[in-house]
């Protein structure tokens, strides 16, 4: 008995551990223009020990002149977007996606929920 609470503390403990520091956003310019605005690569890795679901990044509406797959970014209002559909995000895996507009939007972490097996 006492070893399933070792165990379980310590996925508590490893949950515990993920934090906004650990969905890393970086993205850059393609070099490609889509109806005349600057393309954008995107990607998000999950840096933490456990999956991460349910991440959600400010996106302010998800504005792009090119179509950007639902299930890997969608708007969940008018500020932040939800990604991989809310699926979990395995540890060290990196989301892909590209998008084009004026400027490159800022896609900063606001939150998830990590989950250890």
């Amino acid at each position: 008995m006492s070893h399933c609470l070792l165990i379980n503390l310590g996925l508590l403990a490893a949950e515990a551990a993920c934090g906004p520091s650990d969905i890393v956003v970086s993205q850059s310019r393609t070099g490609r223009l889509i109806e005349g605005q600057a393309e954008y690569a995107v990607s998000v890795t999950n840096q933490c020990v456990c999956a991460q679901s349910n991440v959600v990044l400010r996106c302010d509406g998800l504005n792009s002149a090119e179509a950007v797959d639902p299930k890997i970014i969608r708007p969940l209002d008018g500020q932040n977007c939800i990604v991989n559909d809310g699926g979990a995000i395995a540890p060290q895996a990196t989301i892909l996606f590209n998008y084009a507009w004026k400027a490159p939007v800022d896609y900063s972490f606001v939150n998830s929920q990590p989950t250890c097996d």
